[in-house]
């Protein structure tokens, strides 16, 4: 049996990982809430930010509601087998969590907004878990384009360390990784804006902030 009810909670290595597959997961042609494409190339001036804050049905619907967003997708990241399935990542055996890529312009919408939406609508301290959803693909992470995101997304673990402790929460155990070679896998159709109002509105989510403002950027989207 490929698959198993036990929750193996450690990312396994490049070696013990499922082996995946050459063809990647075909993606929509369309954004079902904002119409956009799914994929690059996206228009000049737009940039790229990746989170993973568990179950990615959620995740996603809270970026796509902000404004300045261009577009956003769910997939699978961190892990080392190439263009996994749902059914494979949810093994515990790729090492990927669920991930949503968001398209974004920078001059409507601050990297450090994006940070402090990804910080206060899920909880950062829980490891290998969300809630009642458990397992390695459901940990928090963010994997960074380039030098300024990496610096922005660690000075505001950092800074929401700090205010967690404040106010007598656990530590965040959200990694933080660079993109460049943490590829981005695209998640299958039916996963894509999934509690979109095409689609399920009224779906499952199982994301839970802690209650702790982040005191980076402004405003904060809600699930």
């Amino acid at each position: 049996m490929l698959f198993s009810t036990r929750k193996n909670l450690s990312v396994p290595s490049a070696e013990a990982a499922l082996p995946g597959r050459e063809t990647p997961i075909r993606v929509p042609n369309a954004h079902t809430v904002l119409g956009t494409t799914l994929t690059p190339p996206f228009p000049d001036g737009i940039e790229v930010a990746y989170f993973g804050l568990g179950c990615f049905w959620g995740a996603e619907r809270a970026f796509w509601s902000l404004p300045g967003v261009h577009s956003t997708a769910v997939g699978y990241q961190g892990g080392s087998t190439p263009n996994p399935t749902y059914e494979e990542v949810c093994s515990d055996r790729t090492g990927h969590t669920e991930a949503v890529l968001v398209a974004y312009d920078p001059t409507v919408i601050s990297y450090d907004t994006l940070l402090k939406t990804f910080w206060e609508v899920h909880d950062p301290t829980q490891g290998m878990r969300q809630g009642n959803d458990v397992g390695t693909q459901y940990r928090s992470a963010i994997y960074t384009v380039g030098d300024e995101q990496a610096a922005a997304a660690e000075a505001s673990r950092r800074k929401y360390d700090d205010a967690l402790a404040r106010a007598g929460k656990g530590q965040i155990t959200t990694e933080i990784e660079a993109a460049d070679g943490r590829p981005f896998y695209y998640a299958e159709d039916y996963h894509q804006q999934y509690l979109s109002p095409a689609k399920n509105p009224g779906g499952y989510c199982s994301m839970r902030g802690t209650g702790v403002s982040c005191p980076i950027g402004v405003g904060v989207s809600a699930a």
